[in-house]
């Protein structure tokens, strides 16, 4: 869909900070009508998350401590992409065995997810993982993590009633629900 009427176009940019895993930058742009105003964008190199649904209907999921929030969450597996040309699908794979050990035969591709697109450049690509079997969980060095399996519906409960506030989690255990449940 386009809507040049809404467009805005670029002019300039201006690195402000330039980390490991994001940079920031401040661009000029031009409005629809004709005014400039900057916005302020921080880059990332892409992400991915998994819905690890088990036979049995269960979701495998990982609670880990957020530090932004200073709090442990319940969410899907998930990681960014090592690079913005690495192949999502390929990081689906190595994310869903480093964080709970299971491998898939089927890895179906459910949506894009831009979890704050007013300043946050990150795509997530999300994925349903079935047909799963599992061995060794192997996290990075500086991720520690629990793994729970939780019933579809019961996670979808947790959604709705404000205990999961993790975008990811939401939009791609709801996908799930409605395709599997539904039938959509």
């Amino acid at each position: 869909m386009s809507f040049p009427e809404l467009e805005e176009k670029f002019v300039s940019s201006q690195k402000i900070f330039d980390g490991h895993i994001v940079s920031l930058t401040v661009d000029t742009v031009t409005l629809p009508n004709g005014a400039e105003a900057t916005r302020e964008v921080v880059h990332h190199p892409g992400a991915v998350c998994v819905v690890p649904l088990t036979d049995e209907g269960e979701v495998i999921c990982v609670r880990q401590f957020r530090y932004p929030f200073s709090r442990v969450t319940l969410e899907i597996p998930a990681g960014k992409l090592d690079s913005k040309s690495e192949d999502p699908r390929k990081a689906a794979l190595r994310e869903l065995r480093e964080e709970t050990g299971a491998v898939c035969e089927s890895l179906e591709f459910i949506g894009e997810l831009y979890s704050s697109p007013a300043i946050l450049g990150e795509t997530i690509h999300m994925y349903l993982a079935t047909g799963l079997s599992f061995g060794d969980c192997d996290p990075d060095d500086d991720e520690f993590l629990t793994v729970d399996r939780i019933p579809l519906g019961t996670l979808v409960d947790k959604i709705v009633s404000g205990e999961i506030c993790d975008a990811k989690t939401q939009a791609a255990v709801l996908k799930t629900y409605v395709k599997k449940e539904l039938g959509k």
